[in-house]
């Protein structure tokens, strides 16, 4: 019997892993990059060989760093992003890319699914069509790559594809499929008549159990392939946002998370889903909970970009200049829209900006203005929570970002909370304690989270820069609206 526990993050641009210990202790983490790949505008793809070797790498760095023997970790489960499909052909072979939620490609389709099955995806979904969800990406693969729609015989998602190379078994988790928009909640099966107006065979689609269900144990080949012990306990896993959730220790109705990743989401632990366009219904992993939460689309991915095109050095240094321009960076304001935008608008034909730009306007501005956008868009996803009639009485912040201290006093005086930062805050930690949890390690996710999640630090609002953003939240608001027709407009096809 083994002394620890895995929790295996497939990340929207790296591959995350935590060592848990008996005592609930993080005894080490580590990380791997790869990349995302923009062929065309509004296209993200990933190869999703590289997730199972990031995997490999962020473990070997694991043993690396601690000396703790494969035979050591009794059990492991793997988190990723929702609505990522892996197709693969009648041998298990890999047939394409994989298309992230991120991708805009299937406007097309979405638009048809909302004019036609509307409210019959309403109805059975919990959850309003946009461009993120796996059934109009499926619609569109089926459209435009036909022979790769024709060899097609099994449909995983992204953390079933890891297991099932570990395990060799297929299956997914019923938070995951509720990504899908093929799944019907009501009755927490397939839907036979979503599947038909997708023309997806039901055959393709995998069993589903719950999260903390054993899946199966690590096969002697995924051993030598690894760097894992034969016989593991791999358990079935779940998405990453209810992972972080759960991370963050939020299992109580009104406990909040800000997550400052790849994408932004504020998401409050409720009784129900919610009956909004602007808010992504999911259930916790505890019975009667969920966690209704909205979506900024480029959060990480904005700063990430920016450093990549035009700040050209690394997070830190680009930080510390930031910090010395005025709080509001002197009238210059950022869109961060570079893949649309989701809460509170579900348009994917938004595109980022900066406005104001005037001549006293330096590099250091445009770092300082690109973080506030970001902090903007967050606050029209929080104002969207609390219009809804949503509690939030505690709020923690998560997410790669979140180490940044400029940044997180940006959020808190932008949204006007205190934001509450864990010493361990990523999904591959709360899937580490969803393991725990399954091998009975401690007797539910409450007793869990009170033994391993600890406070780290608590940024307040500072009430003066509180007042500015405030102003500067209105007139970022007037920009869209004056913005959002021209974005509409085919200038390449409309008449003079």
């Amino acid at each position: 019997m083994g002394n620890y526990v895995l929790g295996i993050d497939i990340g929207s641009g790296s591959v995350k892993v935590t060592l848990l210990s008996r005592e609930g202790r993080t005894v080490a983490d580590s990380g791997c990059e790869y990349p995302t790949y923009y062929d065309r505008p509004g296209w993200a793809e990933q190869d999703v060989g590289d997730w199972g070797k990031a995997f490999g790498a962020a473990l070997q760095k694991i043993y690396q760093e601690t000396g703790i023997p494969p035979k050591e970790i009794e059990a492991l489960a793997i988190d990723a992003a929702t609505h990522t499909a892996v197709l693969l052909d009648e041998d298990g072979k890999l047939l394409r890319r994989a298309i992230l939620w991120t991708d805009q490609r299937c406007a097309g389709e979405t638009e048809y699914l909302k004019a036609e099955y509307a409210a019959l995806i309403r109805k059975l979904c919990k959850n309003e069509v946009t461009t993120v969800w796996t059934l109009p990406q499926l619609m569109w693969l089926h459209r435009h790559e036909p022979e790769i729609w024709s060899k097609i015989r099994h449909i995983l998602f992204a953390k079933d594809y890891l297991r099932f190379l570990l395990t060799g078994i297929m299956g997914t988790d019923s938070i995951d499929a509720m990504g899908s928009m093929f799944y019907d909640e009501e009755k927490k099966c397939w839907s036979e008549t979503l599947c038909r107006i997708g023309e997806i065979p039901m055959e393709w689609l995998p069993e589903i159990r719950e999260p903390a269900e054993t899946a199966g144990t690590v096969t002697a080949r995924a051993a030598r392939e690894y760097g894992l012990s034969e016989g593991t306990k791999v358990l079935i896993g779940t998405t990453d946002t209810v992972m972080e959730v759960f991370a963050a220790g939020n299992v109580k109705r009104g406990h909040s998370t800000v997550k400052l990743a790849t994408a932004g989401r504020i998401c409050t632990v409720s009784d129900r889903a919610v009956d909004s366009p602007y808010i992504f219904n999911y259930r916790h992993v505890i019975d009667g909970l969920w966690y209704p939460g909205t979506a900024t689309s480029s959060c990480a991915a904005s700063y990430r970009w920016y450093r990549d095109s035009l700040g050209e050095m690394p997070y830190e240094r680009l930080n510390e200049a930031a910090e010395k321009i005025s709080v509001g960076s002197d009238g210059l304001i950022f869109h961060p829209y570079l893949n649309g935008e989701l809460t509170p608008y579900n348009d994917s034909r938004l595109k980022s900006s900066y406005i104001g730009i005037s001549a006293c306007h330096t590099k250091d501005h445009f770092t300082r203005a690109t973080l506030e956008g970001v902090a903007f868009s967050l606050r029209d996803c929080m104002d969207t929570v609390k219009n809804l009639g949503m509690e939030m009485n505690r709020v923690r912040v998560i997410g790669g970002g979140a180490k940044g201290t400029l940044w997180r006093q940006i959020v808190a005086d932008v949204l006007g909370v205190a934001l509450e930062k864990l010493k361990t805050d990523d999904s591959s930690f709360g899937t580490a304690m969803l393991t725990a949890v399954g091998i009975g390690w401690f007797s539910g996710y409450e007793e869990a989270a009170a033994a391993c999640v600890e406070i780290d630090s608590v940024t307040e609002p500072i009430a003066e820069n509180r007042n500015i953003y405030e102003a500067l939240f209105r007139k970022y608001r007037d920009i869209h609206d004056a913005l959002q027709e021209i974005y509409q407009r085919d200038y390449l096809t409309a008449r003079p």
